[in-house]
């Protein structure tokens, strides 16, 4: 891999984090497009830059980390993404990661389901917004088990989570934001397993090439963030869904 595909996988990465699109997805399918090689180190770096734009989330959220009662409830809302992630992680990184066909599949799936999510789920009205240190532990611990869901190439984490939430009967707003928070013991769990596991066989160029990643998938997230947080307060995700859907069909039907 060299610099320009890392700068162009930044940016991916950054767009699609926390939008409810699938980053790990459109990762895979973007080193398709650029013809790279499913190596274990691009396996690794398609884990690694997504703590990249998770660490957006400690920027503009830092104070919220020094909340003992939310620190809490994301303890416990990562529960459930940690046990089966670590169980699952061989089979994850094999024979997940990697799959254009898993993820053109979940992208497809996940899109009819947002639709129709968002057509037949009514809020409450008059409810005011409420902070995510106020999540119930039983609905982290739910919300926990929504995200583990996303361990699926193409499914979501953020998607996930935040449709979890919603059915649970919590505001937009509230489960977006416990929905940033919760990835950053997520992605951190994630990346340092994996290093843990493979940074000894990294060569001192590809160390380069993964911090460009790192770095600018960083700075396009915090502009993602901030334009997530204003499309909430008056728009649903069917558009997102759509896209979903029309992304998987023109790969299954312009390259497959």
């Amino acid at each position: 891999m060299d610099f320009i595909s890392a700068l162009i996988l930044g940016v991916v990465e950054g767009i699609s984090e926390f939008l409810p699109i699938s980053s790990t997805g459109h990762l895979i399918l973007a080193s398709q497009l650029l013809s790279l090689p499913q190596t274990n180190f691009l396996k690794s770096f398609e884990i690694i830059i997504q703590l990249g734009a998770i660490l957006s989330v400690v920027v503009l959220y830092w104070k919220s980390f020094f909340n003992l009662e939310l620190l809490k409830r994301l303890f416990v809302a990562f529960l459930p993404t940690g046990v089966i992630g670590l169980a699952l992680y061989s089979i994850i990184k094999t024979y997940l990661l990697g799959s254009q066909a898993v993820v053109l599949w979940a992208l497809a799936i996940g899109g009819v389901l947002i639709i129709a999510f968002e057509l037949m789920h009514k809020e409450k009205e008059g409810d005011e917004e409420s902070a995510p240190e106020t999540v119930s532990y039983k609905h982290s611990f739910l919300i926990g088990l929504f995200q583990a869901i996303a361990i699926i190439p193409g499914t979501s984490r953020s998607a996930a989570t935040i449709i979890g939430g919603l059915l649970l009967g919590l505001k937009r707003k509230t489960i977006v934001e416990f929905s940033f928070l919760l990835a950053v013991p997520t992605m951190l769990a994630a990346t340092g397993l994996d290093l843990i596991k493979n940074a000894s066989s990294f060569s001192t160029d590809q160390i380069g090439v993964l911090s460009v990643g790192f770095v600018v998938s960083f700075v396009v997230a915090l502009l993602s963030i901030k334009f997530l947080l204003r499309y909430v307060r008056n728009h649903s995700f069917i558009a997102f869904g759509v896209y979903r859907i029309v992304l998987a069909a023109l790969f299954w039907l312009v390259i497959f």
